[in-house]
Parts: C-alpha cells; structure tokens; sequence
C-alpha cells in the first residue's frame, strides 16, 4: 500500500508558526540553546570575552553573563581572573541536564562541535 500526503507550500509568517523570524534570514528557533552555544563559544576560545560571544550568537552581553554564571554554578566552568579579563575552563566530565540525555557527558557536544571547526583537506605543509 502507497500513502501520499500532500502538504500546502511553506510561507514566512510573523506568527508562532513560521520558521524564520520575519524580515530576517535567522531562524525563530534552532535546536542548541543559547546555553549549549555559549557553552561551545567558550570551548572554542576559552579566553573569549563576554561581548564577543554577544556577537557572535546574536544575543546581549547581559544574556551571555547570566549563561555563563548558570554553567558556573551547574559545575559546568570555572573561571580565573587573567589581567582584565576572565581565562575559563570546562568541565567536560560534567552530564548533559535533560534526563533523556544525563548519562552523557557535555564532552560529547562538544567533540561534535569541535570536528566541525577543524580544517579539512590536507594538513599543511611542515617543513
């Protein structure tokens, strides 16, 4: 037996429904938390500053501050004072919160992420 289904076209709405946030080519939702992409942010540069993760996630620096002293005290970095700014460091032994997925480690999302950030095609040359 052979089911079809047919579904009408997808538009851009500006309601609940649409999947990209009206006049804009970012999407009204993603399937990483701003937790988990501060948290990947600060894997990639443990030395970047608050402002930069802003910047580079699309959210405000206050925003990234609370995240920040949420996975502070979820056990999930610590920080160290470095001059002017802070050095952190993860704890990747730490589990993933969501039940479904407690009994894996955050390493795992970031190892995910991190393969993505190395560059392919040949190492480079060393002489």
């Amino acid at each position: 037996m052979i089911v079809t289904i047919s579904t009408p076209p997808v538009t851009a709405r500006a309601d609940r429904g649409s999947t990209m946030q009206p006049g804009s080519q970012i999407p009204a939702w993603t399937f990483l938390t701003h937790h988990a992409r501060v948290l990947l942010e600060i894997a990639r540069n443990p030395e970047v500053r608050l402002r930069e993760i802003a910047v580079e996630i699309g959210i405000t620096e206050r925003t990234v501050q609370t995240i920040v002293n949420d996975l502070h005290e979820a056990g999930y970095l610590t920080r160290q004072r470095v001059g002017r700014h802070n050095r952190y460091t993860l704890n990747t032994d730490q589990h993933l919160r969501y039940p479904t997925e407690a009994d894996l480690p955050v390493r795992r999302l970031i190892d995910m992420f991190s393969e993505r950030d190395l560059p392919t095609g040949p190492p480079p040359h060393q002489p």
